[in-house]
């Protein structure tokens, strides 16, 4: 048998399936050299093998293209937070992603909505005219059908509730009232020339002498007060006069939109998984590690290729006998190999994640803190 491999060492550029890293000069120099490397790993030229020089620069490129795969697919995993919601036309291959709050934020603007103090959602004012001797009203039917044309809204404020009792509060800075009249006589200045004509008290009087209103008002009195289910009000006391009562709802619909967020529903940002801008890497840029790691799954691409190439043929006819080619061999080798290289490849991806980096730093942290603890301390002596 005829060796098929010339060993021609001729330039790559325009014989690569795709040409990814055609106007790369790196891959253009090491390409020749890989597929001579290869044939000689597989046998050349003491044994024939049936493949030529496009072959292994195929084999070549689609190594670098796997390696690039496999670490993308980490960098997404571990950027994906930070990403979501940026440009995609902004490519991150061979780039430090700065982690950050901004996805974390924007699932917490939900409870904001929910706690009324920010979100995503829009509060809206409304409201309803109360009858005299009414005391129950459904909002949807008096209001919200007209103005929200039919949506199902949620009241989340009503503005019904009585003077703040600060109001019928005596002024703290006046002087009013019998009893800072008698702590002005206890104190010794009810005498005075020019009279006393206020005492300035602390906050926590004023805030107990509120609260003692607001209590009366809810025990002795029939206070301000209102009952909420399913969009319909209850109001105590009986209404007496007819007023507006205005109130704070939100839409539903606008809350139960998942597309709500100024980054939803556009397809030029990163939404998920499928368009983190990571695009193949330079071969050039891949440090001595993963050039290795590439010359090696090339290396079991090109034995499974020779083996599907062998395997067409199990045996070959000779004077007198018969050979056995090796391609179910090859291909059984190749096969565990390119496993052993993933697997390895990811092993060292997840070692260095942000998680374990951390989790290292911390460990690292805890025992040097140990060893200087057992450092003996200096005796200074006066």
């Amino acid at each position: 048998m005829e060796a098929i491999w010339p060993g021609s060492g001729s330039a790559v550029s325009g014989n690569t399936p795709f040409g990814l890293y055609d106007d790369d000069s790196t891959f253009q120099s090491e390409a020749p050299k890989f597929a001579t490397w290869a044939a000689r790993r597989l046998g050349y030229p003491i044994m024939a093998i049936e493949l030529q020089d496009l072959q292994f620069y195929t084999c070549f490129e689609e190594a670098i293209t796997e390696y690039s795969a496999q670490v993308n697919q980490f960098n997404i995993r571990e950027n994906l937070l930070s990403l979501r919601g940026q440009a995609t036309g902004s490519n991150v291959t061979h780039k430090r992603v700065t982690p950050n709050f901004a996805d974390a934020i924007r699932v917490s603007e939900q409870y904001g909505t929910e706690a009324g103090v920010g979100g995503t959602v829009d509060f809206k004012s409304g409201s309803i005219v109360v009858s005299s001797g009414s005391q129950v009203y459904d909002l949807n039917a008096l209001w919200a059908n007209v103005s929200e044309s039919g949506q199902a809204i949620e009241v989340r404020k009503v503005y019904y509730e009585a003077a703040p009792a600060v109001h019928r509060y005596f002024d703290p800075y006046a002087g009013t009232g019998a009893g800072s009249y008698n702590m002005l006589d206890t104190f010794g200045w009810g005498g005075m020339t020019p009279a006393v004509q206020f005492m300035m008290m602390p906050v926590y009087a004023d805030v107990l002498r509120i609260q003692a209103i607001e209590f009366n008002d809810q025990i002795r009195k029939s206070g301000y007060s209102f009952e909420l289910r399913n969009n319909k009000i209850r109001i105590f006391p009986d209404p007496t006069t007819s007023y507006k009562l205005w109130f704070e709802y939100i839409v539903k619909a606008d809350r139960d939109n998942p597309l709500q967020t100024q980054y939803s529903g556009s397809s030029d940002v990163v939404s998920d998984y499928s368009n983190v801008p990571y695009d193949n890497m330079e071969y050039k840029f891949i440090n001595d590690v993963g050039k290795q790691w590439v010359r090696k799954y090339g290396l079991a691409l090109t034995k499974e290729l020779l083996g599907m190439i062998r395997s067409k043929y199990g045996s070959i006819p000779v004077p007198n006998a018969e050979t056995t080619l090796d391609g179910d061999t090859l291909r059984s080798e190749a096969t565990t190999e390119k496993e052993f290289l993933v697997t390895q490849l990811r092993e060292n991806l997840e070692a260095s994640s942000r998680k374990m980096m951390l989790e290292a730093d911390s460990e690292e942290s805890t025992r040097l803190q140990e060893k200087l603890q057992k450092v003996p301390l200096p005796i200074y002596i006066g």
